[in-house]
């Protein structure tokens, strides 16, 4: 078992371009709303964003710790659901010491 203090979830979610977004705009609007949504979370003290979300491969990844894993998988279903997120939303359970994105057990969200 890890050590709450240890806990790291990964949010990983699709770079998928949304056909309804003009070419001119944003694709993926989201990002900062889900950047948002996170500090916001932080200063509540429900969770923390653990680092700055960035591109991995054809996804974006998302961490964040400072809670129980439960707390953790309930924030990532609740990005999974935010407007304008796509589907294939997952999470990966590991610690703060993983090397690199997607060591850990996955869980599916959307």
């Amino acid at each position: 078992m890890i050590d709450d203090g240890d806990l790291l979830v990964e949010v990983h979610i699709p770079l998928a371009v949304d056909a309804n977004i003009p070419e001119d705009e944003d694709q993926f609007p989201w990002i900062e709303e889900i950047t948002e949504y996170l500090l916001d979370l932080d200063e509540g003290d429900e969770a923390a964003m653990y680092d700055d979300g960035e591109e991995f491969g054809d996804v974006y990844v998302f961490t964040i710790n400072s809670a129980d894993e439960q707390t953790l998988l309930n924030i990532a279903t609740r990005i999974a659901n935010r407007p304008g997120v796509p589907t294939g939303v997952y999470a990966m359970v590991t610690t703060v010491d993983a090397e690199s994105f997607g060591e850990g057990r996955r869980v599916d969200i959307s």
